[in-house]
């Protein structure tokens, strides 16, 4: 036996050995393929062939026909076994089911498959499976029987080959097919890190078969960008899904004898096909969720945000600590310049303060040196001059015209010193800048017996300020001329600036407490003289009879009361003893002074004693 120099070819579907042609070869004399069908004489020897005739002349060509004749039936046969049902979900009729791409030989595309290639390939297999053509298959079986079965397997398997291309052919009937088509629903779940993508990247394009949207986009690699990567997500994470998921108690559309009674029929399908749905979603939803999750390159990104808010919140923090660090060193800083300050204040008005003290203790000096000076001339009753003459230029004189005042009695003696004090008496009335103390500094001295003409303002006086407030009042905003309307109201010549002034110093200062018993002498009504109709005695001096006219026996009352009745108080004395001393409390400066001052007719003695005795009685009354 010569070997043979050709081999046969035989090739399988892409399933198998990724398409790739495989060599057979054998001992024996190769199979020949017959390309072409017997017809007329070469049908009926084929067909006495077949029953037997010419057997041992023909054998070899009984065995050619019989290894074609299986494999055109291997044609057509469904190739279950080049699938494998692990894993797998099936739906439609049971096991039974045929495979309509089998049938037309389009195994190896089955969805892929296109409407042209659908056409074709039923053209070729209902051309080569029809029973006429299969005709010589029944001179095979010997009984009737036997024909008939075969009889009834060709017409079957060509209605079978009909009924895939009607499937096939029909957009709605084949996408039903292909939802219930073998496919496998499993997901991984957990893979190693350098896996990843040749473990979910075929999961995703197994997947994609069902996308509404194609092309898909692919999972990539490791250098694949953000942008498309985040794309690839976005895909899937908005993913619509054309599967169908008919069920076994559907109903036939088919079936349906109108329109409303298809547009029920359809309602009712799609609540069964509902929850099927929702567990699609579910799935291609948790495919993406452990893909997201494991994807080296989200993982790569989402520790390089996490260093990039960590280092963010760092330099936040710092700038914080830096901010509040500042913020502590200002506060510090403030605080140590208020301090000082404070402390600077403190000096400067305990500075004034010995100032003050300095000054009053230098008043009090020639208020006492004054006292002193005028003695002689009191007890003379020079120029009627009292004690309280004495008292008030004490009271209303400063220190320079004090000064000034004690220098010039010093220099003069007897009346001379009398007639000093009466100018000084008449002239209290006169204001601070008309007055001129001898010894003026600067040089500044009188010139033709005229004073040197200063520039301080006229002070307001009391009756100016409250006709100003009238006036301010009467004439509101609005009013045409206003200022000029005011000072011909106040009538004291008074200019536009000075009024204006005025408003915005005079009447915003608050009462000077140091005045408040000037303020309360003006404004208290005079009390009643209170004369003794026992007191007789004249005295022998200081005695002032009005024009010569005044009886002997009348006594020139000082303060209101005789000599001889000092300690007989009346009822208006007490009461204005009592509001004295709640008005001028303990610790104001010559406070019995002032509550003499204010009770007519008594000295500061007979107020202390009074007070005594009231005193007293109280605390009698409480026992």
């Amino acid at each position: 036996m010569t070997a043979q120099t050709s081999i046969l070819y035989i090739t399988y579907s892409n399933e198998l050995l990724n398409g790739e042609s495989i060599f057979v070869s054998s001992n024996c004399y190769p199979v020949k393929a017959s390309r072409f069908e017997p017809a007329g004489h070469s049908f009926h020897d084929a067909a006495l062939k077949l029953r037997g005739c010419f057997m041992e002349e023909n054998t070899d060509d009984n065995d050619d026909n019989q290894n074609s004749s299986k494999d055109k039936e291997h044609d057509y046969m469904q190739s279950s076994d080049s699938y494998s049902s692990k894993g797998k979900k099936k739906s439609g009729d049971g096991p039974n089911k045929q495979d309509h791409y089998a049938l037309l030989g389009l195994g190896h595309l089955r969805y892929l498959a296109t409407d042209d290639q659908i056409r074709k390939s039923y053209r070729e297999t209902a051309l080569k499976h029809h029973p006429d053509k299969q005709a010589a298959l029944l001179l095979v079986e010997e009984t009737e029987s036997a024909k008939q079965a075969k009889k009834d397997e060709i017409e079957n398997r060509f209605k079978a080959i009909q009924e895939a291309y009607e499937v096939l052919i029909d957009p709605v009937k084949r996408r039903i097919y292909d939802s219930t088509d073998e496919f496998d629903d499993e997901i991984p779940s957990d893979c190693a890190p350098q896996d990843f993508f040749k473990v979910f990247g075929p999961a995703f394009l197994r997947n994609g078969r069902w996308s509404v949207v194609q092309p898909i986009p692919f999972l990539g690699d490791e250098n694949t960008p953000l942008k498309d990567v985040d794309l690839f997500y976005d895909f899937w994470y908005g993913f619509k899904s054309w599967r169908e998921f008919p069920h076994a108690d559907e109903h036939d559309l088919d079936q349906a004898e109108s329109r409303d009674e298809k547009r029920w029929m359809e309602r009712q399908n799609a609540k069964l096909s509902e929850k099927a749905r929702k567990e699609e979603y579910v799935r291609i939803r948790a495919l993406v969720d452990n893909a997201y999750k494991r994807d080296p390159r989200v993982l790569k990104r989402k520790e390089l945000m996490k260093a990039e808010k960590q280092k963010k919140k760092e330099a936040k923090f710092m700038a914080k600590k830096l901010q509040e660090e500042e913020a502590i060193r200002i506060a510090e800083e403030e605080k140590r310049k208020k301090e000082e300050a404070e402390k600077e204040a403190a000096e400067a008005a305990s500075q004034q303060k010995k100032i003050k003290e300095k000054e009053k203790k230098l008043l009090r000096k020639e208020r006492t040196r004054l006292r002193t000076l005028s003695n002689n001339v009191v007890s003379q009753r020079l120029l009627n001059i009292t004690n309280d003459d004495v008292e008030n230029l004490c009271m209303s004189l400063d220190i320079l015209k004090l000064k000034d005042l004690c220098d010039n009695l010093e220099t003069k003696e007897g009346s001379s010193q009398a007639e000093v004090l009466k100018d000084a008496i008449s002239n209290t009335d006169v204001s601070d800048k008309d007055y001129i103390p001898k010894n003026v500094p600067n040089g500044s001295v009188k010139v033709n017996g005229n004073a040197p003409k200063n520039n301080i303002p006229k002070p307001w006086g009391k009756e100016e300020i409250e006709l100003l407030r009238k006036g301010i009042a009467k004439y509101p905003k609005g009013t045409s001329r206003r200022w000029e309307v005011i000072s011909e109201y106040i009538g004291t010549n008074r200019s536009v600036d000075e009024i204006l002034k005025a408003t915005k110093t005079v009447l915003l200062q608050k009462p000077d407490a140091t005045k408040a018993f000037d303020s309360f002498l003006e404004k208290r009504k005079p009390g009643p003289v209170i004369s003794s109709p026992l007191s007789t005695k004249e005295e022998s001096e200081g005695v002032s009879l009005k024009n010569g006219s005044e009886k002997a026996d009348e006594v020139v009352v000082e303060n209101g009361v005789a000599n001889g009745e000092e300690d007989v108080w009346s009822s208006v004395q007490v009461t204005a003893l009592i509001q004295a001393v709640k008005t001028f409390p303990k610790e104001g400066s010559q406070r019995w002074e002032r509550i003499a001052a204010a009770v007519p007719g008594k000295t500061v003695n007979d107020c202390k004693k009074q007070f005594t005795l009231l005193k007293e009685k109280f605390r009698n009354k409480k026992k």
